[in-house]
């Protein structure tokens, strides 16, 4: 990684400030001579004509919907900033939720405003840093330069592509300083742009503005069912190309798994919408194992719990239970098909006008009675239901919203989540799990760490519900035929 010339300050904070050597940099300065050279002789590469993004249409009508719920209010919307992983190199920058669902946007440090127009309507304009600067040198010697990170649009090209009128964001702040009026502002992702509302906004305020972004989010338009079913395609591709390369996994261990996934999910979108869960063994009793660095063994299951996030941001998020040698043993099977009625149970409950939790609980009622057949727990089932005693193993809720966020709406209001009604165009995972801890004495041995999730993306629709991820196996014998013809 190239290491010479960057500015201690952010050049988007202080635009005029001289650049700086970095404290151990092998040059001593920059000559006149150089700094003349490096200001004349380029091209003008300035893009004109461009297409509008093809989300454009849906992110004004997301900001006319804000527009109106907050009448006479001034928004402001950041996208957020680098964050820093170590000394000075940064994580990769991901678009905060809000400011990408509103804008299509994806640049750091840029911040969407609605500027209150009479007494109803607003003004939007995004905030940007526009294209570096040849006259100052910031172009080559700053680190956020384009010749160290890449070019950006200038706010004229910006313009064209996003459909919203864009400014330079480096005055932003001083602008906010000396705004009046009611304003709102999404907090936790620019400290520079809090600092400058700090005697603006209240935080009531403030979260009533990020629960109404996170509920306007439940029901998809025509755009993101698309973008959903898009990701989900490619996580279907990501899958098959894990179940190709599991003697390879034998042979390292979790981590090939994850690489694999991850290689699909950077050539066909953005990234992976959630850390992979890579889970081989009794690593699949954990729910959240992220850690991936455990053996990969014939005879046991592989949970991979994984999604593709497209280049919009919309991300799938698909569990399937897989048998490493290609075969499920007794007990897996029995455990596994179990799941997978849980599962069905749990689908055919999706339709709109049903409750939220219509799907959790008629899922939640085919694992106790399962566990009851089993012995594992006392009947009656409705009494196993009314003290949660099923629980011990099947631990999590069957399912969330999907959208822009692996756990999309989580911001929302309990009664217009979980509590709330299904409507067509909201999108949702089922994914019932049985999980039986290695060190569980209440369990036959022959189960402990066995863990088994089935998790699929769940459309509603006019008449019912579309399973996006139907290009996946579910039935047992089924997963076993698609794994003997991708291993040839």
């Amino acid at each position: 990684m190239a290491d010479e010339l960057t500015p201690e300050t952010p050049e988007e904070e202080q635009p005029q400030k001289k650049h700086k050597q970095r404290k151990n940099g092998l040059y001593p300065g920059v000559s006149e001579e150089l700094a003349e050279s490096m200001r004349t002789g380029w091209a003008d590469t300035e893009l004109h004509g461009l297409e509008p993004i093809a989300q454009a249409a849906h992110t004004a009508a997301r900001r006319a919907a804000l527009s109106a719920r907050f009448p006479g209010e001034r928004l402001v919307v950041p996208a957020g900033r680098l964050k820093t992983r170590s000394n000075d190199t940064e994580y990769p920058f991901r678009a905060s939720t809000e400011y990408a669902y509103l804008t299509g946007d994806q640049t750091e440090n840029g911040v969407l405003v609605l500027e209150p127009a009479g007494e109803t309507g607003h003004h939007a304009t995004v905030y940007l840093l526009p294209r570096s600067d040849r006259e100052n040198g910031e172009f080559w010697l700053s680190g956020s330069g384009e010749l160290w990170v890449g070019r950006r649009h200038s706010l004229a090209e910006a313009e064209q592509l996003l459909g919203i009128p864009a400014k330079d964001v480096r005055k932003l702040a001083e602008e906010l300083t000396e705004a009046e009026g009611p304003v709102r502002n999404v907090r936790g992702h620019d400290s520079v742009i809090e600092a400058a509302l700090t005697d603006k906004v209240t935080k009531e305020r403030d979260e009533e503005l990020r629960v109404y972004l996170s509920e306007a989010r439940a029901v998809k338009d025509a755009f993101e069912i698309g973008e959903l079913q898009k990701a989900v395609d490619s996580t279907v591709r990501g899958f098959e190309d894990v179940v190709k390369v599991l003697d390879k996994a034998e042979a390292t261990s979790e981590r090939y798994i994850e690489g694999t996934f991850f290689l699909r999910a950077r050539v066909e979108g953005n990234d992976v919408g959630y850390g992979s869960i890579c889970a081989a063994g009794p690593h699949a009793c954990t729910l959240h194992w992220v850690r991936n660095d455990g053996d990969v063994r014939s005879g046991d299951l592989l949970l991979l719990d994984a999604g593709v996030e497209t280049h919009s941001l919309y991300t799938a998020d698909v569990t399937r239970t897989l048998p490493i040698n290609g075969t499920y043993t007794d007990i897996q099977r029995k455990i596994y098909d179990a799941v997978y009625e849980s599962q069905e149970a749990g689908i055919a409950a999706v339709k709109p006008g049903a409750k939220f939790r219509d799907f959790h609980d008629a899922s939640q009622r085919v694992l106790a009675e399962k566990l009851v057949e089993w012995g594992l727990l006392e009947g009656p089932v409705e009494r196993v239901l009314e003290l949660g005693l099923q629980r011990r193993w099947t631990l999590h809720g069957t399912g969330h919203m999907l959208g822009m966020d692996v756990h999309d709406c989580a911001a929302a209001r309990v009664e217009a989540y979980v509590a709330g009604t299904l409507e067509p165009g909201m999108c949702l995972t089922v994914e019932p799990g049985l999980y039986f801890q290695a060190d569980d004495l209440t369990v036959p041995e022959e189960y402990r760490g066995i863990g088994v999730r089935i998790e699929d993306d769940i459309l509603v629709t006019e008449d019912g519900n579309r399973n996006l991820s139907a290009g996946l196996p579910r039935t047992s014998d089924d997963v076993e035929a698609w794994m003997a013809r991708l291993k040839g």
